[in-house]
């Protein structure tokens, strides 16, 4: 897959991704508002009093938050069908940044960092072509994405390397125990020792390869097929349904990047 062919997989997922969270966002609406469990009065002490938080205090009153997530829906859907433009990647980044800001820090962790990732590379991108030709400023944003991509990848399996827990399998079987399905049955093949320690050395042995999918396109291929095996088991195991799309946002990135051979 070359830059220019993977512009338009790359947004067209990027949209998918942001419409389900911003479709879980308008779903938690009573959750949000000013009588919910996360309510911004609530949730406004951790910025220091002063002229931002009084910003904040109109920015996030329910009816303005409202506006802004319903404002995302039909700009998500131009961006699925007519691609990104510097105005829409401004509007988007600026709009996830602040919900961040409202759910003090990240709604869903990694996935929210990896859909800021997807968002900083189409703005580099839609940036860059303000003064250089869409091949180029298209190649730094996916590049963006998909080395932040790999690194996180990376970082994972290595996190678990060093953990005697994952080393012995311990941890999968400790995790498969809290899934949202309760704890494994008690006949259940994957609470044999043999079988969570081999789980849990492919996943680190498949994590801690990552950049070698910068090698060749094939070897890239193979290892984004092996990761949309893998978050949509995190997604059936644990509901964690933003992850399977949030990564799968970057597999454009990392198929183009790896054909571009700029490594040997």
């Amino acid at each position: 897959m070359q830059i220019s062919s993977a512009v338009r997989p790359f947004e067209v997922l990027l949209a998918f991704s942001m419409l389900i969270q911003t479709l879980e966002y308008l779903a938690l609406r009573k959750a949000w508002s000013v009588q919910g469990l996360w309510s911004w009065p609530l949730q406004r002490s951790d910025i220091p009093p002063g002229t931002v938080q009084q910003i904040f205090d109109v920015v996030f009153t329910d009816r303005n938050l409202l506006g802004l997530l319903l404002l995302r829906l039909p700009l998500l859907l131009w961006l699925a069908w007519q691609g990104s433009n510097l105005g829409l990647a401004i509007f988007l980044f600026g709009s996830h940044i602040l919900m961040l800001i409202r759910w003090r820090g990240a709604f869903n962790g990694g996935s929210d960092f990896m859909t800021l990732v997807a968002l900083t590379g189409m703005l580099l991108a839609c940036l860059v072509q303000l003064g250089a030709d869409s091949q180029l400023a298209w190649r730094a944003g996916l590049w963006y994405v998909c080395l932040q991509s790999i690194t996180s990848y990376f970082m994972s399996g290595w996190v678990k390397l060093m953990q005697p827990e994952w080393r012995s399998g311990q941890a999968m079987t400790i995790f498969l125990n809290a899934a949202i399905y309760g704890p494994l049955p008690l006949t259940s093949v994957l609470r044999h020792p043999w079988v969570s320690r081999l789980g849990a050395w492919a996943f680190i042995s498949w994590e801690c390869a990552a950049p070698l999918a910068l090698v060749r396109p094939l070897v890239a291929l193979v290892f984004c097929a092996i990761a949309l095996v893998f978050h949509f088991l995190v997604f059936w195991f644990f509901g964690l349904n933003r992850f399977f799309w949030a990564w799968m946002v970057t597999f454009p990135a990392i198929l183009a990047c790896s054909a571009q051979q700029v490594f040997w």
